[in-house]
């Protein structure tokens, strides 16, 4: 169980609709006080329910992150209606046995030089908020719906929608 969330029951949803989906879009502040969204590999939460990020040390998300720790994160699963929405504080993190840890051969296409490369870090979100929209992925049950709004005039269910309060 991931300890971010533990007092409410839509904390478990949350981490089980995000531990699939492999590219998260991360919003930081950049220097002039604008919102600036990069997609970034997603690791899977760790048993604490913070989500790890690679990067370099020297870019410029980190130096972001440095001045304003306030970050958002986007997840989508178009093919499963599937779309998760988490906000908390990060930092970078330079701990060489965490990123041995994190490290996986798929990371040297933006990483050439390996996990010992002296500019690679890591950005740990700790989560405090979180919102998700579960919908039926299914043809037919969309179709059904598309079938209820047109003969009753009543909006099809959009399936599980929750806000989740993720503080540690």
């Amino acid at each position: 169980m991931h300890q971010h969330g533990q007092n409410d029951p839509n904390a478990s949803k949350l981490y089980d609709l995000i531990k699939d989906v492999k590219i998260a879009m991360m919003t930081t502040v950049d220097s002039s006080g604008k919102l600036h969204t990069r997609p970034m590999y997603s690791q899977e939460a760790d048993e604490h329910g913070d989500l790890w990020f690679f990067t370099r040390i020297d870019a410029p998300k980190a130096q972001e992150i440095t001045r304003d720790t306030d970050v958002s994160l986007g997840y989508a699963d178009p093919g499963s209606q599937t779309y998760v929405s988490v906000s908390g504080k990060a930092e970078v993190v330079a701990d060489k046995a965490k990123i041995a840890e994190k490290w996986s051969e798929p990371m040297r296409a933006w990483f050439p030089n390996g996990k010992d490369d002296p500019q690679i870090g890591l950005i740990r979100v700790h989560p405090e908020r979180g919102e998700f929209w579960d919908s039926p992925s299914s043809t037919i049950v969309h179709l059904a719906g598309y079938v209820k709004a047109a003969v009753t005039g009543e909006a099809a269910n959009p399936g599980d929608n929750a806000k989740v309060d993720l503080h540690g």
